[in-house]
């Protein structure tokens, strides 16, 4: 692709509906814009959508997955395990080529704008696109989840989005829209289905609990087994290879260990360690497919509508 290329990772509180999960995929198909990745998770209740291509062109189509979400999705009667604030929940953008973070996060800023503007849907801005210092960490934004905060942007001027507001959307929520690098979303299923085994070790191997750098971990009950859900966001500082030794001393200290792990969405080149032991626990893992500067070569076809 030639000129600026940056990419967006939407995430959806959609995971089962497939007939929703692509109807809001096909809102997305923007002249410029190339589909690399879609996915779903009936456990986490919750989808994953990875487009790339010119930055006024995924910002377009970011926009309309928002309102297509919005349309579609009612957050009074959705649950999961994974926490979200909104109908579209994280809308991230990511450089990949051409472009610097502090420019993803002026684009993060104009996306914020727009979905305001057209859906009255208020914005949370995080990372990079942080407009305060407190709301550089996701979690930060999403504490309590879309029930809690309904309440809370409406009592305390502290939670009120950065845009629109101060109550939140009643049925899609809010978004928190945001700027960062590259991140990988690892998840390992472990020979076990004792939920309490992958919490301690969530517990012990996230930053923010004095673990690893750039990890961020919880531990749920997916498909009738213990899984630990991890975002790791620093791959320079702490590589894939790493947490996976990490998590696998852990594991001995409570009689289990990973039988199983999967990728949501795309690995970047820097992440793609081939002989890696954590790679080979990847089921049908297709470099071809899942490594995000290979997909760009070859995108998926979008989905019909």
């Amino acid at each position: 692709m030639d000129g600026p290329v940056v990419t967006c990772v939407p995430n959806f509180s959609e995971g089962v509906d497939q007939a929703c999960v692509r109807a809001i995929v096909c809102a997305m198909h923007v002249e410029g814009v190339r589909l690399l990745d879609w996915s779903m998770d009936s456990d986490h209740n919750r989808s994953v959508v990875t487009i790339a291509g010119s930055p006024t062109a995924v910002v377009e189509a970011a926009v309309r997955g928002v309102g297509k979400a919005a349309e579609l999705i009612d957050l009074t009667r959705q649950t999961g395990v994974h926490p979200r604030i909104g109908a579209a929940d994280v809308i991230p953008f990511v450089p990949v080529s051409k472009i610097s973070l502090d420019q993803c996060a002026l684009l993060a800023r104009q996306a914020g704008a727009e979905i305001w503007r057209r859906f009255g849907i208020p914005v949370y801005f995080y990372e990079a696109a942080a407009a305060r210092p407190d709301r550089a960490n996701l979690e930060d934004v999403r504490r309590g989840q879309f029930e809690e905060l309904r309440e809370a942007a409406r009592r305390e001027p502290r939670r009120r989005p950065d845009i629109g507001g101060p109550g939140l959307h009643p049925t899609a929520g809010a978004c928190a829209v945001g700027a960062r690098k590259f991140l990988v979303a690892y998840n390992l299923y472990l020979d076990t289905a004792d939920v309490s085994v992958v919490r301690a070790i969530a517990k012990e191997l996230r930053a923010s609990s004095g673990g690893l750098k750039g990890v961020k971990a919880m531990g749920v009950l997916a498909h009738g087994r213990a899984q630990l859900s991890m975002n790791i966001t620093d791959l320079q500082a702490t590589p894939v290879s790493m947490v996976y030794a990490h998590v696998c001393r852990l594991s001995e200290r409570h009689h289990a260990e990973p039988v199983e792990a999967e990728v949501i969405g795309l690995l970047p080149q820097i992440a793609y360690e081939q002989e890696s032991p954590w790679m080979r626990l990847l089921h049908e893992f297709d470099p071809a497919t899942k490594v995000l500067e290979r997909r760009l070569e070859s995108p998926q076809a979008w989905p019909e509508p």
